[in-house]
């Protein structure tokens, strides 16, 4: 085979991305583990940038406030072209991720709130309400066409609302002081955003420039600047039409090969360097360990199947197009994979409390995988009892 058309294949393929990003899970809990975890450790903590404009911050929140922006900006692309010409362009389907994220976060809080009330572990009761929405996705398009593209644009609909309500939550109960000056000129940027969207301006470099200043005003205002990239991806234009391609397409498209094998393995390579030690492993059956794997594994899944359930019955939602409860379950799984988004929350919830840190850490990063190996079987079953369903797969 011709060397170009293989690497062309390759991009190309969903699964690939996947493979790519579970590697680097893996070498980074190696490094983390081993003689190099300390001076890993030290790289990612170092500053760069400039003081001017206060924009000099250490490589790990470059990496997860400014790189994971443009992956969410790409996630917010994808949702508000599937709202306007999609699987979520009637509002049955476009109301049901917002009733699974809304049980899949308050669940999972409830759940942990169960085990942790009255203890020094009550503040994390925001922990389990993340969902990791890099892994979860590239677990899921690592399933190819087995799986109806509807239930994948689901995941994604469902994983980003429910990260911009655990961005909520941090804004809310886990920042010490936001700063309202730039939080509203970011509410300037915003409304000036959908002004040129209003007046049909569709050069994409009219959106860029501003987002960037709004990516800037965010970070400093004290809330979770990977918001500009989803809000940025609203105001993009775009049409119901499949003849001429809009502004939001062409950004989506560009950013697709990027996004899946730069970014999303750099915050991986970054963001699962756990190092193991014994105690870890003891927190897991405390009430610490229960509530987050309890909450994760457990309940995310009866949260978001739960709600889709009574928004399904009371007939303001209906299930995604060729799709069954079994799908639903495995998504419910999926879900419940925390991972990073719940390590942020962790550190958040026990400042300068090491020992409980790591026990959260290594609880999160069970749960995780308990629920990604469950929801990869149920969806790969589901598959297999439901191949007459696939036909409109297309990735």
């Amino acid at each position: 085979m011709n060397l170009s058309i293989y690497f062309k294949k390759f991009f190309n393929s969903s699964q690939s991305s996947g493979i790519i990003l579970i590697f680097c899970v893996a070498i980074s809990l190696l490094i983390a583990n081993s003689s190099l975890g300390e001076g890993f450790q030290n790289f990612l903590h170092y500053e760069i940038g400039t003081h001017l404009f206060h924009l000099k911050y250490p490589i790990h929140i470059w990496i997860n406030d400014g790189l994971m922006a443009i992956f969410f900006l790409l996630v917010g692309l994808e949702i508000k072209r599937e709202l306007v010409e999609g699987e979520l362009s009637s509002f049955k389907n476009a109301s049901l991720p917002i009733f699974a994220a809304v049980g899949g976060m308050l669940v999972p809080a409830t759940i942990y709130t169960l085990f942790n009330s009255g203890t020094e572990f009550s503040n994390g009761w925001g922990i389990p309400m993340a969902t990791d929405i890099a892994f979860s996705l590239a677990l899921i398009s690592m399933l190819g066409s087995k799986i109806p593209n509807s239930i994948k644009i689901f995941l994604a609909a469902l994983a980003i609302v429910d990260d911009l309500g655990a961005i909520l939550v941090i804004a809310i109960f886990y920042t010490d002081q936001i700063q309202w000056i730039y939080l509203l000129i970011s509410f300037g940027i915003v409304a000036f955003l959908f002004l040129l969207n209003f007046l049909k301006v569709t050069r994409l470099i009219f959106y860029i420039i501003p987002g960037l200043f709004l990516w800037y005003f965010l970070h400093n205002s004290g809330i979770h600047a990977t918001i500009a990239g989803v809000l940025l991806a609203l105001s993009i234009p775009t049409n119901a039409s499949n003849v001429q391609i809009s502004p939001l397409e062409k950004l989506e498209h560009h950013l697709h090969i990027p996004v899946s094998f730069l970014i999303m393995p750099i915050f991986a390579l970054t963001n699962t360097n756990i190092a193991f030690h014994s105690g870890m492993a003891e927190g897991l059956i405390s009430t610490l360990g229960l509530g987050i794997i309890g909450g994760l594994v457990l309940g995310k899944l009866i949260g978001i199947n739960l709600f889709s359930f009574i928004a399904i019955k009371l007939r303001i939602s209906s299930l995604p197009h060729n799709s069954t409860w079994s799908h639903m379950l495995g998504v419910g799984f999926l879900a419940g994979i925390g991972f990073t988004m719940s390590i942020f929350i962790a550190l958040l919830s026990f400042k300068e409390q090491f020992e409980i840190q790591d026990e959260a850490k290594f609880a999160i990063l069970i749960a995780s995988f308990l629920s990604a190996i469950l929801g990869v079987i149920i969806l790969s079953l589901s598959a297999k009892k439901n191949k007459f369903i696939d036909d409109d797969s297309d990735e």
